[in-house]
């Protein structure tokens, strides 16, 4: 069972990424947060701190022209919140993978999330 508290924290993160609002993603961050991302099998990003989690934050808003994060379902996996998400988004400048601006990407995905005292302590993005 995933507390209101919890998923409310979610919430709020996934809004404020949608908006580009980087100060409103960290807001709900633990100092010492962790994040990862995965891609084919293997850790593609990986960032500890605010700080570094920050910097990353602020050099996506330069990738994007448009994003939105929309999550299909909740579920509790141990003390962890996992999210099922539909990822769409617009790509702002040209990729070395071939892809060029104003490409749409359209993905699948899932983040799980550890909160603790309030906080997220724990992101690790599988797409």
């Amino acid at each position: 069972m995933i507390s209101g508290e919890n998923q409310a924290i979610i919430d709020n993160y996934v809004e404020a990424y949608n908006a580009f609002d980087v100060e409103g993603m960290v807001r709900l961050l633990d100092s010492d947060i962790l994040f990862k991302d995965f891609s084919n099998g293997g850790i593609t990003t990986e960032t500890r701190g605010i700080q570094e989690f920050k910097e990353l934050a602020e050099k996506s808003l330069q990738v994007f022209s448009n994003r939105r994060q929309t999550i299909t379902h909740y579920s509790a996996v141990d003390d962890r919140v996992e999210i099922q998400i539909d990822y769409e988004a617009i790509l702002a400048v040209d990729l070395p993978n071939g892809l060029k601006t104003g490409d749409t990407l359209q993905l699948k995905g899932k983040s799980v999330f550890e909160i603790k005292n309030g906080k997220i302590a724990l992101i690790e993005d599988y797409g």
